[in-house]
């Protein structure tokens, strides 16, 4: 189970913001979402949110529809005064509630960097919070550096996310926990669907990881998985369809899981897909399982297959939310808004550690900590390769502990109509 850090939080907003307060004129602060979304990363928006109205260090909070794409067309939804059903709803809604986008700002680009900060002088904002993953992270060090000499009035602070869990200096990402929580019901239930049946055929599961296999790897703390394609490992053909035909042999049957950016030794992606690119310039991956599949029939080890593509699921099953995913979520984006009570702090990312001393007791708890946004931007934290067993054989014991605590927990959802409900997004209204 977590550790709880919002009460924590609280004390110290509570002791420390209304001396800051005293000190410093109101202005209004800036919230926006950028890149893949997860099924927690309304819980940081709704942190920020909750925190001011808690601790009112700004005057009003401000959403950015569309990321900065929309914040730079002066797009924006006032999100100040939310009820707090509303925020309840928010933390449960999956997707990025205020839109999301994949516009990259470039370091280069002063006219898009004047623009930005022209906006924020109309509305009288001093702060802008940015959710997003490598690449956004990668945007708020680019605006702080830019900011510094020419509109040093302005600051930028990031709160992480991504379902790839590639970002570096912290021990995981938020949205990682629940993408790998669904990942591993739906191995569980799929392994026992392909189970029932005596006909050959092979089953492969797709989820998504286009540098890392953290998702991928999660997979095999069920039992369920025979065989494991990580991108960290170069793919050799021969030697994977040895040990699909070895499953074969001794059980009749094998389950393989594949991350979509499996790739072999020269870099070519196992994937179709690998032709068109997303806004970041990175390729649009998509088909890997497939690939697999079809390499196996086309053998001859068995006739017939089974493809299934987690894909966005992974990223949107609020229904699967992992209590601890949700609350740290929450937490780092109270924590953001607290920090930022200190004029100085900018060019900063929140993020979270692994406590090393109750890991030591074989308990999970988490701390927040602080860090310039340059060393969580364009870094790719791989899955290690001390916890890859040989022949792609699955993960060690030293990984199953690690994933174990993440997804464990479910929070208690609102319910409409017997599904969760969620809120309106603030891009559609």
């Amino acid at each position: 189970m977590p550790h709880v850090l919002g009460s924590i939080i609280l004390v110290r907003m509570r002791q420390s913001d209304q001396r800051e307060q005293e000190h410093r004129p109101m202005s209004t602060c800036l919230v926006a979402q950028s890149g893949g979304p997860t099924a927690v990363i309304n819980a940081s928006l709704a942190g920020v949110i909750r925190a001011n109205q808690l601790n009112p260090l700004y005057d009003r909070v401000l959403g950015g529809i569309h990321g900065i794409e929309g914040v730079l067309a002066d797009q924006l939804y006032d999100l100040t005064d939310l009820s707090e059903h509303d925020l309840e709803l928010l933390r449960q809604t999956p997707s990025s509630a205020l839109g999301t986008c994949r516009y990259k700002l470039k370091r280069d680009d002063e006219a898009d960097f004047r623009r930005l900060a022209d906006v924020m002088d109309a509305h009288d904002i001093e702060t802008m919070f940015y959710i997003g993953g490598n690449d956004s992270m990668d945007t708020v060090d680019a605006l702080a550096e830019w900011a510094a000499e020419n509109a040093p009035s302005k600051r930028f602070i990031g709160i992480p996310k991504t379902v790839d869990n590639d970002l570096v200096p912290v021990d995981h990402c938020p949205g990682f926990p629940s993408a790998a929580k669904v990942a591993c019901q739906i191995t569980h239930a799929t392994r026992l669907d392909y189970d029932a049946y005596t006909r050959p055929e092979v089953f492969v599961l797709e989820v998504m990881g286009r540098d890392a296999g953290w998702l991928a790897a999660s997979c095999c703390i069920t039992g369920d998985v025979d065989l494991l394609v990580l991108p960290e490992v170069a793919f050799d053909r021969d030697a994977f369809l040895a040990e699909v035909r070895a499953k074969f042999e001794a059980t009749g049957s094998c389950y393989i899981v594949v991350s979509e950016g499996a790739r072999y030794a020269d870099g070519t992606y196992l994937s179709a897909g690998d032709t068109a690119h997303d806004g970041f310039a990175h390729a649009v991956l998509g088909g890997a399982a497939q690939t697999v599949k079809q390499m196996i029939v086309d053998t001859g080890i068995v006739p017939r297959g089974v493809v299934q593509d987690l894909s966005r699921a992974a990223r949107s099953s609020n229904f699967a939310q992992s209590l601890v995913d949700v609350t740290e979520a929450y937490d780092l984006g109270m924590s953001a808004h607290m920090r930022s009570a200190d004029p100085a702090f900018t060019g900063q990312v929140v993020g979270i550690r692994r406590n090393p001393e109750a890991a030591a007791e074989g308990r999970y708890e988490a701390e927040l900590f602080a860090g310039p946004a340059s060393e969580f931007a364009n870094f790719v934290k791989r899955f290690p390769a001390e916890w890859i067993l040989p022949n792609y054989q699955g993960i060690t014991p030293e990984a199953v502990a690690y994933f174990r605590p993440l997804i464990e927990g479910e929070p208690k959802l609102v319910m409409k109509g017997g599904i969760p409900a969620t809120i309106v997004p603030f891009n559609k209204r």
